[in-house]
């Protein structure tokens, strides 16, 4: 197998796209929640709470696009393995976080 890649790991390449991935989704997310969506809303009409539920529903996807990439490095053996699993932890830990600040927005 090249580079070291056992039968049973990813290919490193699949992992660094899937983490390419994650990181874009999770970043989507920050960008709407704190950039579009506080300025955009007002101008468009929307309520207040699409905000947070839109957050929601991005951060569970940006959770699961992280688990899926976190998941890929662990059994690859890509030479960014473990930083890039430290990423993950983070932002997934951020993620956490930041539904839990939704939720209470959404129960107001």
């Amino acid at each position: 197998m090249p580079d070291g890649v056992t039968a049973t790991a990813g290919r490193p390449d699949s992992a660094q796209r899937a983490f390419n991935l994650a990181i874009v989704v999770s970043g989507i997310r920050c960008l709407l929640a704190y950039i579009l969506l506080p300025f955009a809303t007002p101008f468009l009409g929307l309520a207040p709470g699409v905000g947070p539920a839109l957050g929601l529903a991005i951060s569970s996807i940006a959770i699961v696009a992280n688990l899926v990439s976190l998941r890929r490095f662990l059994r690859s053996s890509h030479r960014w393995r473990k930083p890039v699993i430290a990423i993950h932890v983070v932002v997934i830990a951020f993620l956490i976080v930041l539904v839990g600040i939704d939720l209470v927005q959404l129960a107001g």
